[in-house]
């Protein structure tokens, strides 16, 4: 649970203020002001609220909602009450607070600070832009500003603004709220949909006659066609299914809209029908190879690195070949021990000449050595062969390609006329950095 420091000299301020307005008569207008007739004890009139350190909402729309209204007669409990709220929305953490008398009663702050915000999707809702949607939140006056955090009662808050909305349009339908990661960039959202629906998707309109006619985009849209809408489906059918043929065909940048989804005829219930979904492409121009420069690459020279390059000078720069080229690479690294190689290729785009170059750093790490052999789940006689067939001396180089062929192909060829029943192996790879070494962990279970 979280814990509130309160600011123990103020609060023992407080407390003799409090005892002495109710020891004596009120003696003046301002008295009578500070501490309400037939206030319970312990209590005063709350003269103003602050709410400092939020970099995304103002003070006032977060005293709005916690609920604090200047005027009203307040304690220790309702000022606890409100940071708890603070606490339970999900928005802020390191809720503090103080207070002080003045003339008129007690002055509160609260200090917060902002909790990271995921960005916002809206997943099936075909009756309504996102823009709409959102300032349909907004006008409910909940916290939001196009983000949300992972957990909190401002959730619900979100989800039952929704509904509300939706119930406006006779749209009566429960909005739920989940964590996603976005197929496009990993990025984590915060995605609200409606459940409960029978909507189901038509048609896909899209923009770029390059999708309209490839064959394998074509004869993979059953994947969507007759299936429930779902935006988020959409784009990852866009991720894995588009994206792959524009890079072949070498448009390096190509964007894809959000889709956008409407009725394909006027419907008479409101969450059953089917959907046109319209898929924007933004296409941008098809690049040629302009080569690779390679930096950080003391183990491997830059000729060799070029070798694993399908693309020569000129070609169209085929985005999966491009993408292959760094996977090899990394294979190569990893056959030399540096299992921990990363690359970052950075492109260069001249759209005069409509060429691309990509600057490459490389940062090797460590190269490792083989350790230990650590086998688990077999017979002596189980160990023993597979022990003889690992073919990387401890101390040598570690050839990860040696451990990839060993898993899928060699310890099957070990085991030829022994008895071995398993159903599966657990394998690991155990970095020790700081001896270079690594083990390679094999669980027969």
């Amino acid at each position: 649970m979280m814990r509130y420091r309160f600011f123990h000299r103020l609060s023992s301020l407080f407390c003799a203020w409090l005892l002495f307005a109710l020891a004596f008569p009120p003696l003046s207008a301002s008295r009578l002001r500070a501490t309400p007739q037939n206030a319970r004890p312990g209590t005063a009139r709350l003269d103003s609220v602050l709410v400092a350190g939020s970099m995304r909402f103002t003070s006032e729309q977060i005293v709005a909602a916690i609920g604090l209204q200047p005027g009203a007669t307040v304690g220790r409990e309702e000022l606890q009450g409100a940071a708890d709220k603070l606490a339970a929305l999900g928005l802020f953490s390191n809720i503090q607070y103080r207070f002080s008398t003045v003339a008129n009663g007690v002055k509160v702050t609260y200090q917060v600070s902002d909790v990271p915000a995921l960005p916002v999707t809206f997943d099936n809702f075909p009756w309504f832009t996102d823009e709409e949607l959102a300032a349909g939140i907004k006008s409910s006056g909940i916290l939001f500003d196009g983000g949300a955090p992972t957990k909190g009662t401002i959730l619900d808050a979100m989800s039952g603004a929704l509904e509300k909305l939706l119930d406006a349009h006779n749209v009566h339908a429960r909005v739920s709220h989940e964590v996603i990661a976005q197929p496009f960039n990993n990025q984590s959202v915060q995605e609200f949909r409606v459940e409960n629906t029978d909507l189901t998707i038509q048609k896909i309109d899209f923009s770029d006659p390059l999708a309209q006619n490839d064959r394998v985009v074509q004869e993979r849209l059953p994947d969507l066609i007759g299936k429930p809408y779902s935006r988020s489906r959409v784009e990852l059918f866009e991720f894995e299914q588009l994206r792959p043929v524009y890079l072949t065909h070498a448009y390096l940048k190509v964007q894809f809209g959000q889709p956008q989804a409407h009725f394909a005829a006027n419907p008479t219930n409101q969450l059953s029908g089917q959907l046109i979904v319209a898929v924007p492409i933004d296409v941008g121009v098809p690049y040629l190879w302009g080569g690779v420069q390679w930096k950080g690459n003391d183990s491997v020279p830059a000729q060799e690195l070029n070798k694993f390059s399908a693309l020569l000078p000129g070609d169209p720069a085929d985005g999966n070949k491009i993408q292959s080229i760094w996977e090899t690479a990394r294979a190569a690294y990893a056959q030399l021990g540096f299992l921990d190689a990363a690359l970052n290729p950075v492109p260069t785009f001249n759209d005069q000449t409509k060429r691309v170059k990509y600057e490459v750093e490389v940062t090797e790490g460590l190269q490792y050595r083989m350790g230990k052999l650590v086998l688990t789940g077999l017979s002596m006689e189980g160990e023993r062969r597979l022990k003889k067939a690992w073919s990387i001396a401890p101390g040598a180089v570690f050839d990860k390609s040696v451990y990839d062929d060993f898993v899928s192909t060699g310890i099957k060829a070990a085991f030829v006329g022994l008895p071995v029943h398993y159903d599966k192996i657990g394998r690991f790879l155990q970095l020790d950095p700081q001896n270079a070494k690594v083990d390679v962990l094999l669980d027969f279970q």
